[in-house]
Formats: C-alpha cells, structure tokens, sequence
C-alpha cells in the first residue's frame, strides 16, 4: 500500500511552491488576460467585451516605445555580459582566497534601494558629477554642452549597472565548476593563441558591436553623415576587436572555457534581459520623454490614466515577447547547452 502511495511524495513536497505559483502567478495573469480583452472606464466599471482592438491598437499607438524596449534591454545585456563575463572568470580562476570578498562586493549594491541606487546615477551622470568633469573639465574631449543624462546612454548605462549582478554570478557558478585539468589537456593538445581566426571574429564582433552601440544610443544614423559616424565607429571597433580577439582570446578559452560556461551565459542572458526590457525607473529618472520605454507607458496607463485594458493588453504583449524570445534563444543556444552537458 504504501509503495503505491510513493508516487504522491514528490506532489506533496511541490504542493506549497505549485499553489504558491498558481496564486501569485496564474491567477493574476488570468485577470490580466481577462481585464485585456475588456472595455469600460474606472468610474463605469470594466467588463468582458472580448475587444481585441486593445491589443491591435498597441503596436500602432506605441511603436517607439517598444523599439526602445528591446534596443536598451537588449544593449544592457550585451554589455553586462562584456563586463560581467572578464569580472566572473577572474573571480573564479584568479580570486583565490579573496573569493568570498569578491562575490560580496559584486552584490553589495542590492543592500541598498534600487530607487537610491537610479538617483546616484543622476547625480554620476549630472551637468556638475565627475562623469562630465572629467570627460569635459579635466580631458577637454567632449564641448561644453556635451550631456550625459536625459539620453539614451543614460538609460542604458543606469541597466548595465542595475542588472550587472543578474550576469556576473550566474557566470562565475558556471567557470567555478570548471575543472582547470580540462584547460591543461587543452594546452597540451596545441590549443595555444587563437591568432587568425580571433582577429578575424574580435574585429567582426568589435565592428559590429560599435556600430550597433552607435546606432542605438542614437548618436549617428545610416543617412548622410550620420553613415560617416558609424564607419568610423565600425573600423574602431574592428581594430579593437582584432587587438583582444589576437592577444586576449587563447583557443583552450574557445574550445573548452566558453563552451563550458554557455549554462552561465543562458542564465545571465535571460535574468539581465527579462528585468531590463520591463524596467521603468531608469528611463523615467535618467531619460527623457523620447527614451521612454514599454514599461513607464504601462505603469502611466495603470496608475495615471486608469486606462487598465490597454496596461493589460500592453502587459501580456511584453510578456508574450519575452516568452517567444527565450525559447528561440534556448533553441539556438542548444538544450545541451542549457545542462552543461556539452561535447568538446
């Protein structure tokens, strides 16, 4: 009798977590769904109509503001992971004893207010912070009327900072598991400098990266001079990217460390990506109303406008573009690649 009961033990511990996800999570994305394909105002009450033009009307009315959505979160997270990924391999391989201190400092942040955290950015990045002083003050590189804050730079270095954490410590679980034995074997079997082809994919992925930097953060355009701008950015770029591609990049790094890391990558991809696509604050505190994003028309239509069809409509849109989002990323990443199971 009671071997025949054993298959209810595993249900009986994911009992709390199950009824925990089903009211905190799928209740409310039904009212959500529900509320979206509603009409009616907050005064008249809102009821199922079944209007689909919340939904039809979404992409039309707030194109801008889902273009900026994907563009800052997606450079957001492309940039934790240049910052995250050197930052999580020297703690893992060089941090010796000094581990523990390092990990500490990389969360430190989140003991204080994420709200806090966006102002001191506005004080960073202000026309009187060292940001500018020293950029235009101290180096003379940028003109007098040169600003930081209220652009899209802004946005994007206040989620790079935000969410950098989200990246670093999902990565360094990952490199912490390597076994160096494995980097050894590598060496041995003539995995030395990666020389041609790291110049050729650093000065490809530099070039491309610069432009795209360019592009997104709106300071130059493919039309007229604008094209000029992201030339040269790209031929920077690409000579960066060949210099650390030839004499950073090692082939025991490309063949063993990086694919053994892809679990962290996946991880730290979607934890940076999802917050960072649906945040608000930032783009309300360091942007301007042209930076806006997806999350501040929701937020403004819910607790502003009372306009709660089209917050939902809008609400289950995003979420849906994430959802669709992080299974082609899965799929192209590879399902071994999300166990670590991957063949060298």
């Amino acid at each position: 009798m009671l071997a025949r009961r054993r298959w209810l033990i595993p249900w009986l511990l994911m009992a709390p977590a199950l009824l925990w996800l089903i009211v905190f999570f799928v209740l409310p994305n039904v009212q959500l769904v529900t509320m979206s394909l509603s009409s009616g105002s907050l005064s008249r009450g809102f009821e199922l109509t079944w209007d689909w033009d919340n939904y039809l009307g979404a992409f039309g009315r707030f194109p801008d503001q889902f273009r900026n959505s994907i563009v800052f979160g997606g450079l957001a997270t492309i940039l934790t992971f240049l910052i995250g990924f050197p930052l999580a391999y020297g703690i893992a391989f060089r941090g010796g004893r000094f581990k523990n201190l390092l990990l500490f400092l990389v969360i430190a942040p989140f003991f204080t207010s994420f709200l806090i955290r966006t102002i001191s950015w506005r004080i960073i990045l202000g026309e009187s912070g060292p940001t500018l002083w020293f950029l235009r003050d101290a180096l003379g590189i940028v003109p007098d009327n040169f600003s930081i804050l209220r652009t899209p730079l802004a946005v994007v270095s206040g989620l790079t900072y935000q969410f950098l954490p989200f990246m670093v410590l999902p990565l360094y679980t990952s490199l912490e598991k390597i076994d160096l034995r494995l980097v050894e074997a590598a060496k041995d079997l003539y995995a030395g400098p990666w020389r041609g082809r790291g110049a050729i994919v650093g000065a490809v992925g530099g070039g491309l990266l610069l432009a795209a930097l360019m592009l997104g953060l709106g300071y130059a355009s493919l039309n007229g001079s604008g094209f000029v701008a992201v030339a040269i950015a790209t031929l920077i770029g690409a000579l960066a990217g060949g210099l650390i591609g030839s004499f950073l990049i090692s082939e025991s790094f490309v063949r063993v460390i990086f694919p053994l890391s892809l679990p962290g990558v996946f991880a730290g991809s979607i934890l940076t990506f999802i917050p960072s696509i649906g945040d608000y604050v930032n783009a309300e505190l360091l942007g301007n109303p042209k930076t806006q994003m997806i999350g501040n028309v929701i937020q403004s239509r819910f607790l502003e406008q009372n306009d709660y069809p089209t917050a939902a409509a809008l609400s289950f849109i995003l979420m849906a573009a994430i959802l669709i989002s992080i299974i082609a990323y899965s799929r192209a990443l590879g399902s071994e690649g999300l166990t670590g199971g991957r063949t060298l």
